[in-house]
């Protein structure tokens, strides 16, 4: 059995070096030896969200300073899709910092960089990446989720529910969207009966987020959901109610009964 080795010590010389290899391809300019020695002094002592962070930083000080110069160059590296619904991590981990340097550098150019994020996604994950950009443009973020909800890549989808996470984990707690819970639901309604299970632990995942912030809204939603469809996912309702079932909560644990049984739910009086 081989040991564990924490994600963290994957960002160091060895990672900068394939960096530096990738980018040299599409960018001669690239000072390789600079890149590599300034990382690989950069990110002693430091923990993982540090480590991606000052990579994304450095690639800012090696890439040419227009920033769709740099995307154009970066987004050449990403490789192949993933093609299954394993790997984002152990597979697609390098990109972590192409992911960051999107993130931190690329709100002037809000579209390109959505557009990039679609497609790190597919490798990846910009499930982090999107957070601020939620944050400054919420409305123009939804009106690509619309789209990406709909998309045949089920990472792209799993995007529209694991980046609005209001608690996704290693990362800071973000605001309902447009302070409405209203808003997570309507994103969250195109997906429940996705049939991808990556994307359905996404969703079970967001709906347990909501209601740790506000059940009852949830819980009525997750009622008439149920009530108006006949087919419904049982695992990502219970799931999703996974923290209200265990706090013994009375219209959680009956939308649990009723699902279990597979009984339409009645609309409250």
């Amino acid at each position: 059995m081989s040991e564990y080795i924490p994600l963290k010590y994957y960002f160091d010389r060895e990672l900068a070096l394939h960096l530096a290899d990738l980018i040299q391809q599409q960018y001669p300019h690239f000072t390789r030896e600079s890149f590599v020695d300034t990382v690989s002094i950069e990110v002693e002592n430091k923990e993982l969200k540090a480590r991606v962070e000052v990579i994304a930083n450095i690639l800012k000080q090696h890439l040419p300073t227009d920033y769709e110069e740099a995307l154009a160059i970066l987004l050449k590296i990403l490789g192949p899709e993933n093609k299954t619904e394993e790997g984002m991590f152990t597979k697609g981990y390098f990109l972590m910092p192409v992911a960051c340097f999107v993130e931190k550098y690329g709100m002037g150019h809000f579209d390109l960089s959505l557009n990039a994020m679609y497609e790190i996604t597919k490798r990846h994950t910009a499930e982090y990446a999107i957070r601020p950009y939620l944050i400054a443009n919420s409305d123009r973020c939804m009106d690509y989720f619309q789209f990406w909800a709909k998309d045949p890549n089920s990472h792209v989808r799993r995007l529209v529910s694991e980046g609005t996470r209001p608690r996704l984990p290693w990362t800071k707690k973000i605001p309902l969207l447009k302070n409405d819970v209203q808003n997570n639901l309507s994103l969250l309604e195109e997906l429940m009966c996705d049939s991808s299970r990556y994307v359905q632990k996404s969703v079970a995942n967001h709906i347990n987020d909501l209601t740790k912030e506000n059940p009852e809204p949830v819980l009525t939603w997750i009622q008439k959901y149920i009530s108006d469809n006949n087919g419904i996912n049982r695992k990502i309702i219970k799931h999703g109610l996974r923290t209200l079932i265990k706090l013994n909560h009375e219209h959680a644990l009956e939308l649990s009964r009723q699902v279990e049984k597979g009984v339409k739910l009645y609309e409250k009086k």
